[in-house]
């Protein structure tokens, strides 16, 4: 992440605060900062969003291809992440500065959502083990300002829940080979079940206790951070009359990453998951309204035709 120098009586000063359950900023260990997302921001993209995290910004697009199976998971289609850092984001990102935090972010990204209690890929399935679709997701880090991981999971979450495919009308098998034809309407498509999709968790010990949402400050004042993935609930993307026929979505760890030279004793770390699930819980509530409540102005607000246009 993004070192801010400081001084060390800064430095005692956010520890202390942190212990007393008092943020520099105000918050509480568990309080996120104000967050601002717009979906369908890439025109090219089958998918986009943005998220402004504080002083965190990140863009995410998704583009489909077709594609072939794995013979080890025929059913399913595939998804794959690339992190790229601007090296206007901070001076750390100049040359290939933010190489390192760009692969263990896509990495992380790439374990929380292959799990098989996370993102259904069954759904990108088009001929068992002949065609899928892949998904590519695209992650551009604008600004950072702390807390890249979660601000990455959220958008990217936005992002697919924003993509649409197109339906597959037809099928042809010639000689073993699959030809496949794609409806050209952009309104001829399908959109993807995101619910269970994970979001990303990062707790940052500082002394004693672990917060939620770092800022880059606070990253400097901590000697081990730990993220947690954790599944969402598909209930909280769904309108009232389809909620009914959905289950309740239990929250559930799909990966564990942690970074830094510290150590943490068993029992903290059990706390700090604790934390982290009941904070992804928050937060998917959160981004599941927010993104049902634009899907819905968009419909209602969708451009009339006027004159010899009707």
């Amino acid at each position: 992440m993004a070192v801010k120098l400081l001084s060390e009586t800064e430095k005692s000063f956010i520890t202390y605060g942190v212990q007393d359950d008092f943020r520099s900023d105000g918050r509480s260990n568990i309080d996120y900062r104000p967050m601002e997302l717009e979906t369908d921001v890439v025109s090219h993209a089958n998918g986009s969003a943005r998220l402004r995290l504080a002083n965190t910004d990140v863009l995410v697009g998704v583009k489909t291809e077709v594609d072939t199976p794995s013979p080890d998971n025929p059913g399913a289609g595939k998804i794959e992440f690339f992190v790229d850092c601007s090296a206007n984001a901070t001076p750390e990102f100049e040359g290939r500065g933010g190489e390192q935090l760009a692969n263990s972010i896509s990495n992380m990204m790439q374990r929380a959502y292959h799990s098989s209690q996370a993102f259904n890929l069954k759904q990108l399935c088009i001929l068992d083990g002949k065609q899928c679709w892949k998904l590519y997701i695209d992650v551009l880090i604008l600004e950072c300002g702390g807390n890249l991981c979660d601000a990455v999971s959220l958008a990217v979450k936005a992002a697919l829940f924003n993509t649409r495919i197109p339906f597959v009308k037809a099928a042809l098998m010639d000689g073993g080979n699959v030809d496949l034809q794609l409806s050209d309407d952009p309104y001829d498509c399908k959109l993807l079940d995101v619910g269970s999709a994970p979001l990303l968790v990062t707790l940052c010990k500082i002394g004693e206790k672990c917060v939620v949402d770092p800022s880059a400050e606070e990253e400097s004042c901590s000697v081990i951070s730990l993220v947690v993935g954790v599944t969402g609930n598909p209930k909280n993307y769904c309108t009232p009359e389809e909620s009914a026929k959905v289950a309740e979505g239990k929250a559930k760890c799909s990966a564990i990453s942690m970074s830094g030279p510290g150590s943490v004793a068993t029992k903290t770390l059990k706390d700090a998951i604790n934390q982290g699930i009941v904070a992804a819980q928050s937060l998917d509530s959160a981004l599941g309204h927010a993104l049902l409540r634009e899907r819905k102005e968009n419909v209602t607000l969708k451009k009339h035709s006027y004159g010899f246009l009707k």
